[in-house]
C-alpha cells in the first residue's frame, strides 16, 4: 500500500516520478486565468484564520457541504469561523474520489506543513495550527502565499467598467515582481438576452462618454475599454456565454435588436444571437489587433435553484453542465475571423466534457504560424479539473492534436491558496506521459520528455501570452 499523498503521489512509474520531480515541480506558474482580487494583492492582506482564506468565496467547498446536508447557516450563514471549519472538516472524509479532497490535504501540507488527516476529530488541531501560521508567519500574507508558490503571472478577472485601480497601483509597484494582468470580461455587454443588460450598458456609456444608440457605439466603447486594458498588461479576454452563437446579420438589423432591449422589450433568441456574433467578432478582431488570448467559457447552466439564487445571487454553487451543441456556430464564427487574417489566439473551454473530442477537431482547422497552437483546447474547466477530467482533456488533445503546444493549467480560483492545483494537474500530466513512455509508446528520450514537460507546465504559456 503507497503512502497517502506523500512525495510521489498520483506519480505510478519511475519515468512519471522522474519528470515530475526533475522538470515539472520547480517551473513557475502562469496562473492566466483566475477570480482573486487583485485589491488584496496590492494591500497584502493577512488573513485571520483558515476559514477565511479556505470557505470564503470558495463554492467549491460550500457544495461539499451542503451535499453532506449542512444547514446554509453554517455554509455562507451567519455562524462564526470556527463552527464553519468544523462543519467542513466533518463534510471531507465523505469527498473519497473528489479533487477537493487532494487539494485542501495538498494545501495543508505545503502551506502549513501539515502531514496529517482534516476530518472532524482533527479539526480543532488544524484551525489551531493554521491560524498560528496565518497570523504571524511573515511569508503568509498574499503576496507570501503567491511568491512561495512560483508564481510568474496573475490573470485576473476584470469587467470592462472596472475603472482597474488596484491594477494601476500594482503596476505602479516595483516592490512586487509578479505580474498581475487584468483580463477583459465583457460578459455584460454581450448577453442581451439576461436581466440588467440595458442597465450595463448606459454604465459603459458613462464610463467611455458615449451615447449608446446603435451597435456601432457598443463596438467603440468596448474598444476604448480594450485599449485602457491593454495599457496595463492585459493579455487575454474572457467570455463566458451560454453557448457560442453565430448568426451574422446587417448593422441596420442587430441596431434594431439593441434598441429593442434597450427600451427593456424581450427578444427572441434569434434576435440576440445577431447581436451577439456582431459584439463577439469585433471583439475577436480586437484582440487580434492587441495580440491577446481569447478565452471562450461555454455550456454551464447557471443559478438552476431559484430558490438560493434569490437568497444568495450568482456563482454560489448552483451552477451545472449544460449540453449545448454548438460545434456548427464555433466553426463558423473562428471562420469569419479567419477569413480577414483577423482570428486572435483563441482558446475554448466546454464545461461538458463530452465535447474534448469536437474541439480537439475544431483546432486542427483553424490553426497558424503566429505561435505553435494557436488554437487550444483549453485545460479541464471546473467540474472537469478532476483527475479524470484532466486525463480524458490532455488525452483528446494528444489523441487529435498536439499536447507538446497545450499551455497548461489554471486555478480558475477565488482562493490565494489554489495555486498547489498545478501541482495537481503537473502530477497527472507527468503521470500520463511516464505510462505511455513506459508501455513502450513514445522513446524514453528524457531529455526530450522533459523539456516537452517543462513546456507544458509554464514555457507555452509564456511564449503564448507573450510575457
Amino acid at each position: 500500500m503507497k503512502p497517502f499523498m506523500d512525495k510521489d503521489f498520483l506519480l505510478e512509474t519511475e519515468t512519471a516520478k522522474t519528470l515530475y520531480h526533475q522538470h515539472a515541480a520547480g517551473m513557475p506558474i502562469a496562473d492566466y486565468h483566475c477570480h482573486v482580487s487583485p485589491k488584496e494583492i496590492f494591500e497584502d492582506r493577512r488573513f485571520e484564520n483558515i476559514t477565511q482564506v479556505w470557505l470564503g468565496g470558495d463554492h467549491y467547498k460550500w457544495r461539499v457541504m451542503r451535499s453532506n446536508g449542512v444547514d446554509e447557516h453554517y455554509i455562507t450563514g451567519d455562524a462564526s469561523d470556527r463552527e464553519k471549519f468544523q462543519k467542513f472538516a466533518e463534510a471531507l472524509p465523505k469527498a473519497i474520489g473528489n479533487p477537493m479532497y487532494h487539494w485542501c490535504h495538498l494545501e495543508l501540507q505545503r502551506f502549513f506543513g501539515y502531514t496529517g488527516v482534516l476530518n472532524g476529530d482533527t479539526a480543532e488541531e488544524v484551525w489551531n495550527l493554521c491560524n498560528d501560521k496565518l497570523q504571524n508567519d511573515p511569508n503568509m500574507t498574499v503576496r507570501g502565499l503567491i511568491l512561495q508558490s512560483n508564481v510568474a503571472m496573475i490573470g485576473t478577472t476584470d469587467d470592462p467598467c472596472d475603472d482597474l485601480e488596484w491594477h494601476k497601483k500594482l503596476a505602479a509597484d516595483d516592490s512586487f515582481a509578479v505580474k498581475v494582468c487584468p483580463s477583459f470580461r465583457p460578459d455584460k455587454a454581450i448577453n442581451i438576452h439576461k436581466p440588467g443588460f440595458a442597465e450595463y450598458i448606459k454604465k459603459l456609456g458613462e464610463v467611455t462618454g458615449s451615447a449608446m444608440g446603435c451597435i456601432n457605439c457598443v463596438r467603440k466603447a468596448l474598444s476604448a475599454r480594450i485599449e485602457v486594458f491593454d495599457a496595463l498588461g492585459c493579455r487575454a479576454s474572457d467570455q463566458g456565454i451560454d453557448y457560442v452563437p453565430y448568426r451574422p446579420a446587417p448593422d441596420e438589423e442587430v441596431t434594431a435588436v439593441f434598441k429593442k432591449a434597450m427600451a427593456g422589450e424581450a427578444v427572441t433568441t434569434e434576435e440576440a444571437e445577431k447581436y451577439q456574433t456582431a459584439v463577439l467578432l469585433h471583439l475577436g478582431r480586437e484582440y487580434a489587433k492587441h495580440g491577446w488570448a481569447m478565452q471562450i467559457h461555454y455550456n454551464c447552466l447557471r443559478s438552476v435553484n431559484t430558490k438560493m439564487f434569490k437568497q444568495l445571487g450568482p456563482d454560489t454553487g448552483f451552477d451545472t453542465i449544460a449540453t449545448y451543441s454548438c460545434g456548427k456556430a464555433i466553426c463558423g464564427f473562428l471562420d469569419a475571423l479567419e477569413q480577414t487574417g483577423e482570428l486572435p489566439r483563441t482558446i475554448l473551454y466546454s464545461l461538458n466534457g463530452a465535447e474534448n473530442d469536437l474541439l480537439a477537431t475544431i483546432l486542427g482547422a483553424f490553426q497558424g504560424t503566429e505561435v505553435p497552437g494557436k488554437v487550444q483546447l483549453g485545460s479541464g474547466w471546473w467540474y472537469n479539473d478532476t483527475k479524470t477530467g484532466m486525463v480524458a482533456q490532455m488525452t483528446s488533445l494528444a489523441n487529435l492534436g498536439l499536447l507538446g503546444n497545450f499551455i497548461g493549467m489554471l486555478t480558475d480560483s477565488r482562493s490565494f491558496l489554489s495555486y498547489t492545483r498545478h501541482e495537481y494537474f503537473r502530477r497527472i500530466l507527468c503521470n500520463l506521459i511516464g505510462g505511455w513512455v513506459e508501455d513502450g509508446e513514445y522513446p524514453a528520450d528524457m531529455a526530450a520528455l522533459g523539456a516537452m514537460v517543462e513546456d507544458i507546465c509554464f514555457n507555452n504559456a509564456k511564449r503564448y501570452l507573450s510575457l
